[in-house]
């Protein structure tokens, strides 16, 4: 597919896509620490985990989020995997209450009790992340059909991995998608990992593009650790998706830097492999685009310090924050039991 509008972003645009991964990567780097036990900014105890249940990291994905929902209107709508904290803090929801979502709180998205893997946040069009690998595709589907009956001029975008490829409702997305011409932008972040198997030894043929092409939805290829590349060609793709061109498909190609899980130390994987593409950080990436651009290397560090700073913030804030009384468990559920529960 041929992308013939070349725009690049310039140094304003640059420095607002450097804070949103600051922000991310700042955003991870903490709740990891807090899912191991402990976070010495505030002073809590080695061993005292402060985030309870699973957490999958996306460090190193950073530029994918960002460069895609730096197109994205509140009104568009967007579904998340199972590593969702980017695409959350870069559709626009708001970072303390993702922190106290994880430290399991009654102020947090869901009332605390959705966990790392279920954030969702309507008021910003997030939809909501999920633990099942590929269930939000067909959402996003699903929420874009409902666009098209309400006559919308939104788009929908489903961020989902590579072994998301591999299950049945990615296939049944596309064909719905591409048959009634639906305005989603499925955005496949290939981190070259499904879980802890290779999605290469599990996964035959060409991969997404190619699946992709099979239902006649055009994709287009990115370098998902530069995200001056990724913003460019997300902003073609949106724009096409939003005019009523139909589905688009972008691949990007990217390396995720944890484990599966936070405390998970990844033996599985090379050594060499990972320093490779650390070497490739969409970090490092990103500042030098910026020092290219002219901007200063002080505002560029001034820029992950105030990321780490309101991080600290909502750290302390979500240790303070009260925790969910005990009948809210029987609340957003079918049925709460009028009141049979409790006394």
């Amino acid at each position: 597919m041929d992308m013939t509008d070349k725009l690049k972003p310039d140094a304003d645009r640059l420095i607002g896509l450097y804070r949103t991964m600051c922000r991310i990567r700042a955003f991870e780097d903490a709740a990891e620490e807090a899912s191991q036990g402990g976070v010495a900014a505030f002073g809590q105890a080695a061993g005292r985990a402060q985030v309870r249940g699973p957490l999958h990291l996306s460090t190193g994905q950073e530029a994918v989020a960002t460069g895609v929902c730096a197109h994205l209107r509140a009104d568009d709508w967007l579904t998340s995997t199972h590593r969702g904290h980017g695409h959350t803090l870069a559709k626009g929801a708001n970072l303390e209450r993702m922190m106290h979502a994880l430290f399991g709180r009654a102020t947090g998205f869901c009332g605390g009790k959705g966990g790392s893997m279920h954030i969702a946040d309507f008021s910003v069009g997030m939809l909501g992340a999920n633990g099942v690998v590929a269930a939000g595709i067909p959402i996003a589907v699903g929420a874009a059909q409902s666009m098209r009956v309400q006559g919308r001029d939104s788009i929908a975008v489903t961020f989902f991995g590579d072994g998301a490829l591999n299950r049945g409702p990615f296939g049944e997305s596309l064909n719905w998608a591409a048959a009634f011409k639906l305005p989603v932008l499925f955005v496949c972040e290939d981190n070259q990992w499904s879980a802890t198997t290779r999605t290469a030894a599990m996964s035959a043929g060409d991969g997404a593009a190619a699946r992709a092409s099979a239902y006649g939805v055009p994709s287009v290829a990115v370098d998902g650790m530069d995200v001056a590349a990724v913003w460019q060609t997300a902003r073609e793709l949106v724009a096409q998706v939003r005019a009523g061109a139909g589905p688009r498909l972008l691949h990007a190609k990217t390396y995720r830097f944890k484990g599966h899980v936070s405390v998970d130390p990844a033996p599985y994987r090379d050594a060499a492999e990972v320093k490779a593409a650390m070497d490739d950080d969409p970090l490092i990436v990103g500042r030098r685009l910026l020092l290219e651009a002219g901007v200063a290397a002080d505002t560029i560090e001034a820029m992950m310090r105030a990321a780490r700073d309101e991080v600290t913030a909502a750290l302390a804030s979500a240790d303070a924050a009260a925790w969910p009384v005990e009948t809210a468990a029987f609340e957003d559920i079918q049925d709460t039991g009028a009141g049979r529960w409790f006394s």
